[in-house]
């Protein structure tokens, strides 16, 4: 008896304890938010590891003297405040990039339009060739418009001089030279622009056209009172999104005028490679670069608030 009483009691304890209520750390794993974490856990490690931990780094340099030995605090970024240089870079980097973000925007948004009117299988043939300025290596295209602008070789000069006209030193000239980076930024980022607004296109319901039409709404009409408020939302994180990546824009200046002539086309990005790596004083270069920073906090804030504010309504 003693035997078979043991016995169940053996057989009876698996079972209590799959019975019994889980324990913290076993309800900690099966949540489904844990798992989420620990499956994203190395592409968070990737991040930190690529982007936090080198941005506090480039904190901590454009606080240190040229030599890297002694602490300065502020003292790069009340130098750079001074020079004429760094004011007309800030001058130029918010010239390029809001000009380049306003032109780009506008002409995503009509060519959009057209290629949303345009039947099924045409519209995928010009939506693919229409990418192509945004897919080819940004690096590569701008070798391109650099020939096109040479002053010995211009293919635009070749077509002036063939119309009768006089030769223009399209990177010679500080205003020349920064309607050329302009137009090159443009030529790459508008494909992006027209992509992401004509999916907006998509998604705005037919029954709203339809219901502006009944009510007596024009072209126009519906473009201001429905399309518009419904791609408002896609419009401003585009924007952003387009307004950091050029201020960081690098490559288009650097290869096509390399910041002349006499510094005229210098952008953040730029200027902090010449200051930090040509010239040797790393601290004062992340200064440079950290400089966009307070900028674009503040255009995301205002945008990002904007796009918060119109989801709670339209949830509301």
């Amino acid at each position: 008896m003693a035997d078979g009483t043991s016995i169940s009691a053996n057989l009876a304890a698996p079972a209590r304890a799959a019975m019994a209520p889980p324990s913290g750390m076993r309800k900690f794993m099966r949540r489904r938010s844990t798992i989420a974490v620990l499956m994203a856990m190395p592409l968070i490690l990737l991040i930190a590891g690529l982007v936090i931990w080198p941005a506090i780094y480039a904190i901590w340099l454009s606080m240190l003297n040229k030599r890297m030995t002694q602490f300065v605090g502020l003292g790069n970024y009340a130098f750079l405040l001074k020079r004429n240089t760094f004011q007309l870079v800030i001058f130029q980097s918010c010239l390029f990039a809001v000009t380049a973000v306003i032109l780009k925007a506008l002409l995503g948004f009509i060519v959009a339009h057209l290629m949303h009117n345009i039947p099924g299988k045409n519209q995928r043939i010009w939506r693919g060739l229409l990418l192509v300025p945004w897919v080819i290596p940004l690096a590569l295209s701008t070798l391109s418009w650099w020939w096109l602008f040479d002053p010995s070789y211009s293919a635009f000069n070749w077509i002036l001089n063939s119309l009768g006209f006089q030769s223009v030193p399209w990177l010679g000239v500080g205003w020349n030279a920064r309607f050329a980076v302009i137009a090159v930024n443009v030529w790459f980022g508008t494909p992006f622009f027209m992509i992401m607004y004509l999916a907006a296109l998509k998604s705005v319901p037919e029954q709203l056209y339809e219901a502006a039409a009944i009510d007596g709404a024009g072209p126009v009409q519906k473009l201001l009172h429905v399309t518009l408020p419904m791609m408002r939302n896609i419009i401003a994180i585009t924007v952003l999104f387009s307004l950091i990546v050029t201020f960081a824009d690098f490559d288009i200046v650097r290869i096509l005028t390399a910041g002349g002539p006499q510094d005229m086309t210098h952008l953040f990005a730029t200027y902090a490679f010449s200051v930090g790596i040509q010239s040797g004083d790393i601290p004062l270069g992340a200064s440079v670069s950290l400089f966009m920073l307070p900028i674009l906090a503040v255009a995301a804030f205002f945008v990002l608030r904007g796009v918060t504010r119109r989801t709670q309504e339209i949830a509301a």
